[in-house]
């Protein structure tokens, strides 16, 4: 999901136990401490791994993650570098690029097909590497999580459910790696409206450099912006957005949301995320000959964000399986309403395993 907040950092550390009563543990990952929650561990059933969405964490699958182990899973929530209460080096670090997925990869301008919001399509070369070198992009955290799968998971084979712009590092990892990938389940896909090549080529000239210039000032000078709606209570009022029903949106959510925003780093972090406007795009992935896993995608039709023309769109991909619709349900619909999500994703994942 999207949310634009950052906080002046103090001194804060991780709680041992989240406020959702599951407890935080850290992994070391090419050096830098990653936070993770995992509920079934012992259980012989399917492994999962969940995938937050933007400026979000772990702490937003506090619905899913018990109720998929309930169901005889081995669950895991992961915060990805940067997030959460995992480590933020300084995006174009020397110790940060050295660790970015971006290296040895050959990262070009690929042809590609893409929806429009009105269902419509458009074929446009998709601009691939960051355009600050950052650490901070979907190959890094593709990588993240097949070594996650590998080092901790312990699994062969792992399911993925993603939300909004996580599900593009889920379906590159099921790119970079389809024999460790059983399934990828997209909770609300993400377009990324400020992508280069989300910009109408003939208008591109004009939009992209006003777009840079948005980015470049709020990387320089966003500070106070940010400071100003890091409260509880402008929180809350920029969740209500996303969130369609009001009522879900409880002092616990903006907690667990909140608080890891208030870490050192956190600011670096979301600005330079707000200045991505390259990497892969989901329509591109779908269509790579490489995804072998099946793909469900599940959507609030109250999502202010996402053109429900082109995430219907998505059924064309032979890879995508399902495209299921949830009524009077927004951006987030795994929290806002798990009593709808939860059991699509446990019969979608016991059919893909």
């Amino acid at each position: 999901m999207f949310v634009l907040l950052h906080i002046a950092a103090p001194a804060l550390t991780m709680p041992s136990v989240s406020p959702t009563g599951v407890a935080n543990r850290m992994w070391k990952w090419r050096g830098f401490n990653v936070r993770y929650q995992s509920l079934g561990e012992e259980q012989d059933g399917p492994a999962v791994v969940l995938v937050h969405g933007l400026f979000v964490n772990a702490d937003h699958w506090r619905h899913n993650l018990p109720a998929l182990a309930d169901a005889g899973m081995r669950v895991y929530a992961i915060d990805l570098l940067g997030y959460g209460y995992s480590d933020k080096p300084f995006p174009t670090s020397d110790e940060a690029r050295a660790i970015s997925g971006e290296n040895g990869r050959s990262l070009g301008d690929p042809e590609a097909e893409l929806g429009t919001a009105s269902g419509g399509r458009r074929t446009t070369n998709v601009v691939e590497a960051h355009p600050l070198g950052s650490v901070y992009n979907f190959y890094t955290w593709s990588e993240q999580l097949l070594d996650f799968v590998d080092e901790v998971v312990g699994a062969e084979k792992v399911h993925l459910v993603a939300n909004s712009i996580g599900s593009i590092s889920a379906l590159q990892a099921a790119i970079d790696k389809p024999e460790r990938v059983s399934s990828v389940a997209v909770v609300n896909p993400n377009f990324r409206e400020l992508h280069v090549s989300e910009q109408p080529d003939l208008l591109r000239p004009l939009v992209v450099p006003i777009v840079s210039a948005v980015q470049r000032a709020l990387r320089e000078n966003g500070q106070p912006l940010f400071d100003a709606l890091a409260k509880p209570d402008t929180v809350k009022q920029i969740l209500k957005e996303p969130y369609h029903d009001a009522t879900t949106v409880t002092d616990e959510l903006v907690d667990v949301l909140l608080s890891p925003l208030l870490l050192e780093g956190s600011a670096d972090v979301v600005f330079d995320t707000l200045s991505y406007s390259a990497g892969p795009l989901p329509e591109q992935q779908l269509a790579d000959p490489r995804l072998k896993a099946p793909v469900l995608v599940c959507w609030g039709e109250r999502d202010p964000w996402t053109p429900a023309a082109r995430v219907l769109g998505l059924e064309r991909f032979e890879s995508v399986q399902r495209v299921v619709p949830l009524a009077d349900v927004g951006h987030c619909p795994h929290d806002e309403a798990p009593q709808l999500v939860n059991p699509l994703l446990i019969d979608f994942i016991k059919s893909s395993s």
